[in-house]
């Protein structure tokens, strides 16, 4: 693997972003604003604690200490199979904050969730469902607001032909599904592996453009994440949920997160596009991309389902929005679709947010979980951070 500045968005010398890097003494907050990095571990501590302040970036002159940064360098050694581990890497952006996902927000996934349920996990019978799905519902719901009048008559349509779904329900009802994704600090960042269990024959990657929230429900920034999916797991049974979506290094978020500022906010990631590619040992290659925009609900709407007066996230919380679409090209035998395989590479990409590069391998052969709330508290207070 080899990361080097194409993992930058395009106009990264214009933007503000917060970063989490590994340093020889313990994890450290980085601000980066027009090309220039501030420490902002003396004055914050954790990442939850700076996406506090009303303007995140503002705050990195004004209480960033200028660190003399080699992003060239950093990027590089974030590479899970170049990694110096005494040397600066990349780490997940966040750390406290819960980690929450959105799922079946858009058709195309709903519909290959619908898939899911109606083969029961078993991917060779995916590619007749598939067809038999679409001809029954069509893609004519990409126009439905969930929730509303129209879109109970299409349910009401749908259980007459005996075809209603827990994944239409929350891809066309009233309520979306809100989900714990991980527990926090268990997110993994650029360069590293990501895991697939050894029991799951039908995997994939889920990109997914990402919300970060502070306590109050303000959106602070986005970046890139990728929620690696055990689909047979949850076509069993959507109680099976947690299983297939939290399992070691199933969680990857990265490379930064892009603070809102003047030239960059919600809109650009209403009309952000997300590349999936996937480059496989065997030979198999996939590129996949997806508008943000056609989403059926909207990301303030499903942040606001995901914390307010009847739910609280006094650290903050990230949002996974839900992916744009499932890979379903053919790897192997006609009709079995997409899954992946040990040492499929992942790249996650949209233009102003970067890319989020990750490498497949089992869950017990990633590493381990290791470093968590406990063990940051330890070097934090061993470093006298953050400091008054």
């Amino acid at each position: 693997m080899r990361l080097d500045r194409t993992c930058l968005p395009i106009d990264a010398q214009a933007g503000t972003f917060a970063a989490r890097i590994m340093a020889p003494e313990g994890p450290c907050i980085v601000g980066i604003i027009a090309g220039a990095a501030f420490d902002m571990t003396p004055a914050f501590g954790t990442m939850a604690r700076w996406m506090e302040e009303e303007h995140p970036g503002a705050a990195i002159r004004a209480r960033g200490a200028p660190l003399a940064l080699d992003l060239d360098a950093l990027l590089a050694n974030s590479a899970h199979d170049a990694r110096d581990p005494s040397k600066p890497f990349l780490l997940a952006p966040i750390d406290l904050q819960a980690v929450k996902a959105a799922g079946v927000t858009y058709v195309r996934s709903m519909l290959e969730r619908v898939i899911e349920e109606r083969c029961r996990g078993d991917a060779s019978a995916a590619a007749a469902v598939r067809i038999e799905v679409r001809q029954i519902i069509g893609d004519d719901l990409a126009n439905l607001v969930p929730g509303s009048a129209e879109a109970m008559r299409v349910k009401e349509a749908l259980v007459a032909k005996g075809w209603w779904s827990q994944y239409l329900e929350v891809g066309i009802g009233p309520d979306a599904e809100i989900f714990t994704k991980c527990p926090p600090m268990a997110a993994v960042g650029l360069g590293a592996k990501v895991g697939v269990h050894p029991n799951s024959a039908w995997s994939n990657p889920e990109p997914e453009a990402v919300m970060v929230v502070n306590s109050r429900g303000r959106i602070q920034g986005a970046t890139l994440g990728n929620d690696v999916n055990l689909r047979d797991v949850e076509g069993r049974s959507a109680l099976l949920l947690g299983r297939a979506k939290d399992n070691n290094a199933s969680a990857a978020l990265g490379p930064m997160i892009r603070l809102f500022d003047d030239g960059f906010g919600l809109e650009d990631i209403r009309q952000a596009e997300i590349t999936l590619t996937i480059s496989g040992r065997d030979g198999f290659t996939l590129e996949e991309t997806g508008a943000v925009g056609s989403i059926s609900r909207d990301p303030t709407a499903l942040v606001a389902q995901m914390i307010g007066a009847h739910h609280q996230y006094p650290d903050g919380a990230v949002l996974y929005l839900g992916t744009p679409f499932s890979p379903a090209k053919d790897r192997g035998a006609p009709g079995m679709g997409f899954t992946h395989k040990e040492g499929d590479l992942v790249r996650i990409a949209s233009p102003r947010l970067g890319a989020l590069v990750n490498e497949v391998d089992r869950t017990d052969e990633c590493p381990p979980w290791a470093f968590g709330a406990g063990a940051l508290f330890a070097s934090l207070t061993r470093r006298g951070l953050p400091r008054p």
